[in-house]
């Protein structure tokens, strides 16, 4: 969070243009800065990523089948049924947590219309082979990034692939407005009907052409995107710190996975998520328990898949997507903040190593 003072000067003037919401001042100031710091061209803000995705889906205008990952957060599969369409779940590459390419292309058929791929963990997805399957079949591709702010493969922005890319600014965010969202796409022609579209469907003082929602980011929210914005390189640093505190330690335990930086991708060090793998001598839930013993909150993220929740129950089969099944019976992630000591880090693998037989 920026200080006190900061956040109180940047929403200072709000007392005098009493213009709260409906896409103000800091509104278009935010947007601004998002497109310079994220090297895109365009960007429309909303109250939360889920908003921001089913608009993208909305403004598609998509109709079928959307194949997407079981791996993931609700709001991934929940965006898609709340549309109308329907999910197809493709397994997930082991080493990335990203879905696998070579599973997308066996699950298309004529009703798909397009692939909702996501960036696990701030993990870049195979975003070439994707889209040549999706120019292969003439499918859209909307990037789950919810994970992936500041990220660039090959020092490109991963807010520039796919048709459109949706951000999470939720506050337990890398990057955070408290509460909020962004989509980055190419095609510029999208802007009007998405600001249309998160404002009722009005398109004129007299007009609604077609049924909207309300999501637009006010411009509290966007006064603390200003503020962090000015901050965000210096949290991303901090938490390359932490990451690396995490691997030394924790790299040479028998029985753990731990993540590997792969080459030409600018990390934003979003979370570290450890795998128990069975020479470990001890399950997940038994390290989730045990460090939950000692005051140290971990999370089980994803499990269970979404294939396998309550509200999908007899829609899917988790068996058709074993990677998946077997890595969210498996991770964790460990605590990860900018300001996490490393006293505090080598408290938190002291206590995984004590769980080792």
């Amino acid at each position: 969070m920026p200080s006190l003072q900061e956040y109180t000067n940047e929403i200072a003037s709000l007392w005098n243009t009493h213009w709260l919401t409906n896409m103000g001042e800091k509104h278009k100031l935010f947007e601004k800065q998002l497109c310079e710091y994220l090297d895109t061209n365009n960007i429309a803000l909303y109250t939360n990523g889920h908003s921001a995705l089913e608009c993208a889906l909305e403004v598609l205008e998509l109709k079928g089948k959307v194949i997407t990952t079981p791996f993931s957060f609700a709001s991934t599969t929940h965006a898609i049924s709340r549309k109308g369409l329907e999910p197809v779940f493709a397994d997930i590459n082991p080493e990335t947590f990203t879905i696998d390419p070579k599973c997308i292309e066996q699950l298309i058929d004529e009703e798909t219309c397009a692939i909702l791929p996501v960036h696990v963990y701030g993990n870049v997805c195979d975003i070439d082979a994707i889209q040549a399957i999706a120019d292969k079949y003439n499918l859209k591709v909307i990037y789950d990034a919810a994970h992936a702010f500041g990220v660039k493969k090959d020092g490109i922005s991963v807010a520039n692939y796919g048709d459109f890319s949706m951000f999470s600014f939720h506050a337990t965010k890398v990057f955070n407005t408290i509460e909020g969202g962004a989509l980055t796409f190419k095609n510029p022609d999208y802007k009007e009907k998405l600001n249309q579209w998160k404002n009722f469907g009005i398109t004129g003082q007299e007009s609604v052409e077609y049924i909207g929602g309300n999501s637009k980011m006010n411009e509290f929210c966007a006064a603390m995107g200003i503020c962090n914005l000015r901050h965000i390189d210096e949290e991303i640093s901090k938490r390359k710190h932490v990451f690396g505190v995490y691997s030394e330690l924790l790299g040479s335990i028998k029985g753990i996975t731990i993540p590997r930086q792969k080459k030409k991708i600018q990390s934003n060090y979003a979370y570290y998520p450890v795998l128990f793998e069975d020479e470990f001598g001890a399950t997940r839930d038994k390290v989730f328990e045990k460090l939950k013993e000692n005051g140290i909150f971990s999370r089980k993220y994803f499990y269970p898949l979404i294939s396998n929740f309550e509200c999908y129950r007899d829609k899917f089969d988790s068996s058709k997507t074993p990677n998946a099944v077997y890595v969210s019976n498996r991770v964790l992630t460990l605590p990860m903040y900018a300001d996490l000591s490393d006293n505090a880090i080598i408290e938190i693998c002291k206590t995984i190593k004590k769980c080792k037989k």
